[in-house]
C-alpha cells in the first residue's frame, strides 16, 4: 500500500483515493515478489526533510552504503520512516498501509548527533519485536545499548555546487544513470577559492561589486581542480544559484596573448620586436587606448603587458590563416557570429566568452600549443588535444607574460616564489573585470562583475580582479610551499639573439644599446635596424659636411632617424629627440635621395586590407592617406593610378573618398623626389 502511494503520488485522505491505492498495491502483489517490493519501498521512502531512498539516508546520517550498515543503524533508518517523534516513541501500522507522508517524516534530533528518545525508543521497539519473531536469530548485541550517532542533514559537505549541479544535469541530459561520480576536485583548494571569493567581494561591495567567478584548473592533466559559480549559491538577490564559469561575457584584452601568438607563428614579430602606439586607422576601425594616450614605439611584450589597443591591433590586422576569428572558431569557442560582424574588434573583447573557454585556452600555452578539453571527472579520458600554436610560440608568449610584474599598493613589483605570467582584461562599458593567471602547474581565471551587466566604472580588470586573483595565488603558494613549477623545456627550433634595443631589429654598428630575445630562424622578422645612424659634422658650420673629409675640422655623430609620426609623439610625450641635419649639398653630383633608407613610406591605407564601401551611402566611404617620412619635408603629394589627389604634410592624413569599388596603386612623392606606393582594394558591401 505505501510503496502504491508513493509511485504514484496518491492522495489517499478519501475513499476514493484509498480504493485506487489498494487497485495499485494488488497489482503490485500479483506482479512483483515481496523482495522486490521491499527493495523498491526502500528506494522510496521518506526519511525527513527532503531526504528520499535508503541509499540517501544511510549516506547522509551515517556516512556509509547501506551494505555496510550495522544492526543499530539499520533499526534506526527502518522506523524513520514511520515518524517515531510523531508517534510518540512506538513504531506501529494503522492497519490500512498509511503511515506518516513524507512531509511529515522524522529526521533524527536537530539539536545535536545523538539520536532523540523517540528513536531510540522506536527502534529497540522494533529490536524487542524481532526477538520475539526470531528468538534464535535475534541475540542480545552489546552496541544497541551505546548511544547512536547520526548527522543532521545540515551538516552535510556542500561544496561547489555549481560543478554538482552541472554534472548531474549533463548525466541527465545524457540518458545515463546517475550513480556514483568522483569530480577531479580537490577539496582543500575548492574551500580555500570560497574563502578568498567571498572575503574578496566583501572588501568591494562598497563600490558596487556584488559578484565573482573563479574557476582553477591543472593544465597538465586538464582537471578542474576548484569551480566557484558565484559569491553566495545561496543569495538569490545576486543570482547566486547562476554558475557565472558558463556564462559567456566580453573577454576585454584577456584574447590578446593569442594574438601575439598568432604572430609570433606567423613571422609578424618577436618579443621584442618594436610597434607603433600612435594614432591609427584601420578602415572605418580607429581604436583608441584605455587611457587615452599614445606611447610611440614600444616593444611586443611590454604592448602586450601593458595592454595597448593599437599595437594589438595592428598585428591582429596582419595575421592570415588564421587569424584570430580562425583560431577562436578552430579551439571551439562559440557560438560566433560572421567575421564580418567583429572585425578588428574581435581583438579588444568585441566577441564572448566564459570563463571555462578562457581557462582552456591559457591551458593550451601551458601545453605547448596544443589545446585539451576540460575534464570534470576522474574517470574521464586525457584526450590528445589538437594543435593551435607551435610550441615556440606557446613559450614565447608565456615567457612574454611573465615578465608582467604585479605591484602592491606602492607601485613596486611584488617578488614571487614561483613566476606569474597574467593578463588582465576590461569590457566595453565596465560591465567585466577579467584576469587569466598561469602558476605553477595551475590555470586560474577570475571574473568579476554583476550578473545583470550592469556597468560599473569600478569593474576594471586590474584594479576589481587582478587582486581576487593574486590573493588566491598568494593563498594557493602559502598552502602549498612545495608546489614547483614544471620542468620548462625551451623548444629545440628557439635561439637567442642579439638586437637593438630601440628598434627590435638586429644592431647596426652604430646601435648603442643592445639586448637579446627569443628568435624562431626561418619563421621571425630579420631587418637590420636603420634608426641610428653616422652624419660627419662639420665643426665650423654645425652642418653635415661633404667628402673628403678632415679629421681635424670634423667630427662624426650618432642621430636617430626616427618616422615622423612616431618624432611627433616623443615630442608630445615631453621626449623630443634630436633633430638629424639635414643632408648636405656637395655640388651638381649629390643626390637628393635620403641616406640611410627608405625615407619615404606609406602608413595608410593598409597593406592586405579590403575597405568597403557601402553602394547606398558612398558619400560615407572615407579612406585615410597617410606617410611618415624622415626627410625634412614640408608636402607630400598623393596619386591614385597616377591621378594626383592631394597633399598632405609629413604625418598628416588626406581624406580621398573612392569613386566605386575596384583595385588602385597608390602613390606619394616628397619634395626630395622619394616615393612610395601601395596596392589598394575597396569592395562593395551592399
Amino acid at each position: 500500500m505505501q510503496l502504491a502511494r508513493l509511485l504514484h503520488r496518491l492522495d489517499t485522505r478519501k475513499p476514493s483515493g484509498k480504493l485506487v491505492q489498494i487497485g495499485h498495491a494488488l497489482w503490485l502483489e500479483l506482479r512483483y515478489s515481496k523482495a522486490d517490493i521491499l527493495e523498491a519501498y526502500l528506494n522510496l521512502a521518506p526519511y525527513g526533510g527532503n531526504v528520499e531512498g535508503i541509499g540517501a539516508a544511510a549516506m547522509i546520517y551515517f556516512d556509509k552504503s547501506p551494505s555496510a550498515l550495522s544492526l543499530p543503524e539499520s533499526l534506526a533508518l527502518a522506523v524513520i520512516p514511520q515518524a517515531p517523534n510523531a508517534r510518540g516513541g512506538t513504531a506501529r501500522s494503522t492497519g490500512t498501509g498509511d503511515r506518516v507522508g513524507p512531509n511529515h517524516a522524522s529526521e533524527p534530533d536537530r539539536s545535536g548527533v545523538a539520536e532523540s528518545a523517540d528513536l531510540r525508543t522506536a527502534r529497540e521497539h522494533l529490536y524487542r519485536r524481532w526477538q520475539q519473531t526470531y528468538p534464535e536469530r535475534s541475540g542480545s548485541p552489546a552496541d544497541l545499548r551505546l548511544p547512536l550517532a547520526l548527522r543532521r542533514p545540515a551538516d552535510l559537505p556542500f561544496r561547489a555546487p555549481h560543478l554538482v549541479d552541472w554534472l548531474l544535469a549533463e548525466q541527465r541530459r545524457s540518458g545515463r544513470s546517475i550513480g556514483r561520480i568522483e569530480t577531479t576536485l580537490d577539496l582543500r583548494l575548492q574551500a580555500l577559492l570560497e574563502r578568498q571569493v567571498g572575503n574578496h567581494v566583501r572588501r568591494v561591495g562598497e563600490r558596487g561589486i556584488d559578484n565573482a567567478s573563479v574557476i582553477l584548473i591543472d593544465w597538465r592533466d586538464m582537471a578542474v581542480k576548484a569551480l566557484v559559480g558565484s559569491a553566495d549559491y545561496f543569495d538569490s538577490t545576486i543570482e547566486g544559484q547562476v554558475d557565472g564559469t558558463r556564462g559567456k561575457r566580453s573577454p576585454g584584452s584577456t584574447l590578446k596573448p593569442f594574438v601575439y601568438a598568432l604572430g609570433i607563428d606567423q613571422g609578424v614579430l618577436h618579443p621584442m620586436t618594436v610597434l607603433r602606439d600612435v594614432p591609427s586607422a584601420f578602415g572605418p576601425f580607429s581604436p583608441e587606448n584605455f587611457d587615452g594616450r599614445f606611447l610611440g614605439p614600444v616593444t611586443a611584450t611590454d604592448a602586450l603587458n601593458r595592454s595597448r589597443n593599437i599595437p594589438a591591433v595592428a598585428v591582429a590586422a596582419r595575421l592570415r590563416d588564421p587569424n584570430l576569428y580562425g583560431f577562436l572558431r578552430q579551439a571551439g569557442i562559440g557560438p560566433l557570429a560572421s567575421e564580418s560582424h567583429y572585425g578588428l574588434a574581435l581583438v579588444l573583447g568585441g566577441g564572448e566568452v566564459s570563463p571555462r573557454e578562457l581557462a582552456m585556452l591559457y591551458a593550451m600555452l601551458g601545453n605547448g600549443g596544443v589545446q585539451r578539453r576540460l575534464r570534470y571527472q576522474r574517470d574521464s579520458p586525457i584526450d590528445g588535444g589538437q594543435r593551435l600554436i607551435s610550441e615556440a610560440a606557446a613559450f614565447m608568449t608565456l615567457d612574454m607574460l611573465r615578465r608582467n610584474r604585479p605591484r602592491d599598493d606602492s607601485g613596486a613589483a611584488r617578488p614571487r616564489r614561483l613566476p606569474v605570467a597574467w593578463k588582465t582584461g576590461t569590457s566595453w562599458g565596465f560591465r567585466d573585470a577579467w584576469t587569466a593567471a598561469t602558476v605553477g602547474p595551475y590555470v586560474l581565471v577570475a571574473w568579476v562583475g554583476r550578473f545583470d551587466g550592469v556597468g560599473n566604472p569600478a569593474l576594471i580588470g586590474i584594479e576589481a580582479a587582478a587582486p581576487l586573483a593574486f590573493a588566491i595565488v598568494d593563498a594557493i603558494l602559502a598552502d602549498d610551499p612545495h608546489l614547483g613549477d614544471p620542468p620548462w623545456r625551451v623548444p629545440d627550433r628557439l635561439r637567442r639573439v642579439e638586437i637593438c634595443l630601440a628598434t627590435g631589429e638586429l644592431p647596426n654598428a652604430w646601435c648603442p644599446q643592445r639586448g637579446e630575445t627569443w628568435f624562431i630562424p626561418g619563421v621571425s622578422p630579420i631587418t637590420v635596424s636603420q634608426v641610428h645612424r653616422a652624419v660627419t659634422i662639420d665643426i665650423a658650420t654645425g652642418r653635415a659636411a661633404c667628402p673628403p673629409f678632415d679629421p681635424a675640422r670634423t667630427r662624426t655623430e650618432i642621430f636617430e632617424y626616427w618616422p615622423s609620426e612616431l618624432a611627433r609623439v616623443f615630442a608630445d610625450a615631453g621626449m623630443p629627440r634630436r633633430t638629424p641635419p639635414e643632408p648636405a649639398v656637395c655640388g651638381p653630383a649629390a643626390t637628393t635621395e635620403w641616406a640611410g633608407g627608405t625615407a619615404l613610406r606609406i602608413d595608410r591605407p593598409l597593406t592586405g586590407v579590403a575597405y568597403g564601401l557601402r553602394s547606398s551611402h558612398p558619400e560615407q566611404a572615407v579612406i585615410e592617406f597617410r606617410a611618415s617620412t624622415e626627410a625634412p619635408v614640408a608636402d607630400l603629394y598623393w596619386f591614385v593610378d597616377d591621378a594626383y589627389v592631394g597633399v598632405s604634410g609629413p604625418g598628416t592624413a588626406l581624406a580621398w573618398r573612392p569613386p566605386g569599388p575596384g583595385r588602385f596603386r597608390v602613390r606619394v612623392v616628397d619634395g626630395h623626389g622619394n616615393a612610395d606606393h601601395r596596392e589598394l582594394r575597396v569592395d562593395a558591401l551592399d
